[in-house]
């Protein structure tokens, strides 16, 4: 189960998000259940709950000065019950602007949940061409 916020990069209505999951469904075979938190509910996150408090305290005074100090304050984070943080910088370029067509939208094999379905889907793997074939068997 993926939990997501209701906005941003993988906000509910976000077509290139569902169109990666799929592949991503395609490639491992697995079906993946998605529930978004609904609008303005992203802190419902458990761990946003459990950690963002506790690297704000570790920010607290300490100039941001580029992202790699950033990321280091972000590592350095720890909680008393021993609740810890790995991060790392990622200098991998992503493209902007994908556009996702309305065919590829309706290539998706996605079941809503009878619960708000906006909100609530599975992606399922879709059947590959050599999955599809009928066995042919010897004369």
């Amino acid at each position: 189960m993926i939990t997501a916020d209701g906005g941003g990069s993988n906000g509910s209505r976000v077509k290139l998000w569902k169109r990666e999951l799929q592949t991503f469904a395609d490639e491992t075979g697995l079906s993946l259940v998605v529930c978004h938190y609904p609008p303005g509910a992203s802190k419902w996150n458990k761990i946003e709950h459990r950690l963002f408090c506790h690297i704000t305290q570790n920010w607290r005074g300490k100039p941001l000065t580029d992202r790699l100090a950033i990321v280091e304050l972000i590592a350095a984070t720890k909680t008393a019950t021993g609740l810890t943080v790995r991060c790392e910088l990622d200098k991998k370029k992503y493209p902007k602007g994908i556009q996702v067509t309305d065919e590829e939208l309706a290539s998706l094999n996605i079941e809503r949940d009878e619960f708000h379905p906006e909100w609530n889907y599975t992606l399922r793997p879709r059947a590959r061409a050599q999955d599809t074939k009928e066995a042919v068997i010897p004369a």
